[in-house]
């Protein structure tokens, strides 16, 4: 036999054993997919998640936005999302009370902060004394009867005495991303929305609301039990309790324990 044709049985058998093996080894988990309904606060903070997320486990994140109370009635009448990151805690408790989530898996995963802020970096009415002083036509605040910053807001005015007053100037959006699209543009000079959204902005100026000015913001997550043997959702549980997750968390300006 030539050098040539033992070289090319030689080639072939190896070729051949490769197969072999590769044939017999256990073939890797097929990725998943895991569906999320976000408090619109929470739009860019979860989309950082679900980057890193796909990054460390190949599972896949779909998102729906919107406001707390809106998605919550959406999964109560059978939406089909796997997991629920609300921006209160009354949300996820109302569901749980319905028995439509995992047991045990309610847990705050953010806390977060109102500001009153501007997209004009000139405003120097961001405080109490400018709401009272009131040299502006229109403040905008999301719906205090289904996004938590809205009732937030609402209840730091009714504090101090300013909703009545101000009621006239108030412009309500659907949810916190609708309120900060209208300051953006200018359809309202100033409002109220999460510090999440302005963190780190280098436009614009805000306010800081002190925190004994309305009920914590304390933001909970649920996994629901339609989605109990999914092993994206259930992964996406253990990572939202990870440092790296929780870091990307802190890093959008919200408090985590």
């Amino acid at each position: 036999m030539s050098l040539i044709r033992r070289h090319l049985l030689r080639t072939l058998l190896a070729l051949s054993l490769c197969l072999l093996t590769s044939s017999l080894a256990p073939a890797p988990a097929l990725a998943a997919e895991v569906r999320l309904a976000v408090a619109a606060n929470f739009t860019d903070t979860a989309r950082q998640l679900g980057t890193a997320f796909t990054r460390r486990t190949g599972h896949q994140v779909s998102y729906s936005f919107g406001a707390s109370g809106q998605l919550a009635t959406q999964i109560q009448q059978g939406a089909p999302f796997d997991i629920f990151l609300s921006a209160d805690v009354e949300r996820p408790l109302w569901l749980e009370q319905q028995g439509l989530t995992v047991d045990g898996s309610r847990h705050v995963y953010a806390r977060g902060r109102l500001v009153l802020w501007s997209a004009d970096a000139t405003r120097r009415d961001l405080s109490l004394a400018g709401l009272k002083a009131a040299r502006f036509s229109h403040l905008a605040i999301a719906d205090p009867k289904s996004a938590p910053y809205g009732l937030a807001a609402e209840e730091m005015l009714q504090k101090h005495g300013l909703l009545t007053p101000l009621s006239p100037k108030i412009v309500k959006g659907g949810n916190i991303s609708q309120t900060y699209g209208f300051i953006k543009t200018g359809a309202a000079e100033l409002g109220f929305v999460a510090l999440s959204q302005v963190y780190g902005q280098k436009t614009g100026r805000y306010w800081l609301i002190p925190a004994a000015d309305h009920s914590p913001i304390e933001q909970q997550v649920v996994w629901l039990k339609r989605s109990e043997k999914n092993p994206a959702a259930l992964a996406f549980m253990h990572f939202l309790k990870s440092p790296e997750a929780r870091k990307i968390i802190r890093n959008q300006g919200y408090e985590v324990d």
